[in-house]
């Protein structure tokens, strides 16, 4: 007795399952450091971005790549208006109240109050744990 195999035998294996192997892994909240800490760097360095006097590669590996995008394009644009203008001194930024939630479990959401010169302003963070790290999946500046 001769046994074949044919193409509709072999078992099939979906695309999109392998893919989503090699992708970011989620991460239980458990497996993860406190998030303060991360929300509160992520905060200056964002900010420090936005103003044009960091290099937004320092950022890379803590956010998403759409994250990173869109930080690199207003990067851009504000050294454009920074090098058409005089040079400015950098300004003094610091971070003050942090408030942390958590919506779900390897997920958060971080507020940090952060002072620009003289202006005071809110930095909105979310985190996801990915990879066993977190990583900011949107950060906004109010």
């Amino acid at each position: 007795m001769t046994s074949t195999v044919s193409s509709s035998d072999k078992p099939r294996q979906n695309r999109s399952q392998s893919v989503e192997f090699f992708d970011s892994q989620p991460t239980p909240r458990s497996e993860l450091p406190d998030p303060t800490a991360t929300i509160e760097k992520l905060a200056l360095l964002g900010c420090e971005i936005i103003a044009g006097v960091r290099s937004v590669d320092q950022i890379g590996r803590w956010v998403t790549e759409d994250v990173y995008r869109v930080l690199a394009e207003r990067s851009v644009a504000v050294r454009q208006t920074r090098s058409r203008t005089e040079p400015r001194q950098r300004p003094h930024i610091s971070v003050g109240l942090t408030v942390v939630t958590e919506p779900r479990d390897g997920v958060v959401e971080g507020v940090s109050l952060v002072r620009i010169g003289p202006r005071t302003r809110a930095m909105c963070i979310r985190l996801e744990g990915l990879d066993h790290r977190w990583r900011a999946s949107a950060l906004a500046l109010l």
